[in-house]
């Protein structure tokens, strides 16, 4: 391991945004994942807390692991970063094999009761990882052909990651975890050169992931529904794969400025289907009752997060924070802003969780061990 003198010596206390980001965030979500489920809850377990005590339970688990990656010596989680990355990928295999088929798609299985998507967890610890490996592979570069190896090693690692991802399939996470891989790739070189392959490599990543995306039919068919005019063979079917589109636009237009207020929102109650009000289109139910302001004010957090956590990378003196630090901030605003953005009709859904608020175990419990991590390395933050 790169050895570090005096640059891992605690300056101050933690960020307090982060700290009360992460708190604050954790208790409005478990509010608004009962206040989405209650209907479903009842429906399947006769019990409309069912979702929000689960919700508690990962938070609280997530909350000790934050509590305990936040205070260990950074060190220590620097030198676990490839194991961690290792145990990661073989997870990704496992899921494949031994893994639950739901909706044709292999991406949890079981430890216990308690239930893993190793997907999920591979959106950090592939952070850790390739931190590490962009500072050893940190180099001035003058030519293609001297860049040419770190490129391809680069592309190499990351097939291996999205690849065991998509198979599963799991669109969303693989769209993660590809944005934030290059954007931690386009920050961790200083010459012009190489931020110019990276644009272009990620030009040519993006043609051939959008040409993969579509190949599937049911992906056909919700692009579809979001691009009608360059899908004109397609059939758009508003009660199949159109349908979740138009009850969340429906949910959100009638929550006007105002919304109709905390506990009013119509759409929980079945509208949205397969549970996906208080997962994949639980800001739409926030936006319902909420309504544009209600939005405003999220969007608005989101936005000061990332700000807060971009001044964090740049004033820390550790390559390798700075790098941890901008990915985690990259991973956790893109996802929010990718969630927020196919429930308003930016993008076509693809079933972004949105950080804390989504229910879900390993998607809450990754999240604020991410938040747990930028806590510890904003001790070293200079100034």
């Amino acid at each position: 391991m790169r050895k570090r003198t005096k640059l891992l010596v605690k300056k101050k206390r933690f960020n307090r945004f982060i700290l009360y980001f992460a708190i604050v965030f954790s208790i409005v979500g478990i509010v608004m994942i009962f206040d989405a489920s209650i209907y479903q809850g009842y429906e399947q377990f006769n019990n409309g807390y069912y979702f929000a005590i689960l919700q508690s339970l990962w938070v609280i688990i997530g909350g000790i692991l934050a509590f305990i990656l936040a205070k260990i010596d950074y060190k220590v989680i620097s030198a676990f970063a490839f194991p961690a990355f290792i145990l990661n990928l073989l997870l990704l295999i496992a899921v494949l094999i031994f893994g639950a088929a739901t909706n044709g798609s292999k991406r949890w299985f079981s430890i216990g009761v308690i239930p893993i998507q190793p997907a999920e967890f591979m959106k950090l610890t592939f952070i850790l990882y390739l931190s590490q490996w962009l500072i050893k592979e940190k180099k001035s570069y003058k030519t293609i052909n001297e860049l040419k190896p770190k490129l391809f090693r680069f592309g190499f690692l990351l097939f291996i990651v999205l690849g065991l991802i998509v198979i599963e399939p799991d669109l969303g996470t693989t769209i993660i975890i590809a944005i934030t891989a290059f954007a931690l790739f386009y920050v961790s070189g200083e010459s012009k050169l190489h931020r110019i392959v990276t644009i272009g490599t990620i030009a040519i990543g993006g043609l051939l992931a959008a040409i993969a995306a579509i190949l599937e039919p049911y992906r056909i068919a919700r692009l579809a529904t979001f691009f009608p005019l360059l899908f004109k063979g397609v059939v758009i079917d508003p009660h199949g794969k159109g349908y979740q589109t138009q009850q969340i636009l429906l949910g959100i237009g009638s929550g006007g400025f105002l919304g109709k207020g905390f506990g009013q929102s119509r759409q929980r109650f079945g509208y949205l289907p397969e549970n996906t009000a208080f997962t994949d289109s639980i800001s739409a139910v926030f936006l319902e009752e909420f309504g544009f302001l209600g939005g405003l004010v999220l969007i608005s957090i989101w936005i000061y997060f990332f700000k807060v956590v971009i001044s964090l990378s740049k004033n820390l003196k550790d390559p390798e924070m700075k790098l941890v630090s901008f990915g985690i901030g990259v991973w956790l605003t893109m996802q929010a802003s990718i969630h927020i953005g196919t429930n308003v009709g930016l993008f076509p859904l693809t079933g972004m969780p949105l950080p804390l608020f989504t229910y879900g175990g390993s998607n809450t419990i990754v999240t604020l061990a991410g938040l747990g991590i930028l806590l510890n390395i904003s001790q070293y933050e200079e100034g």
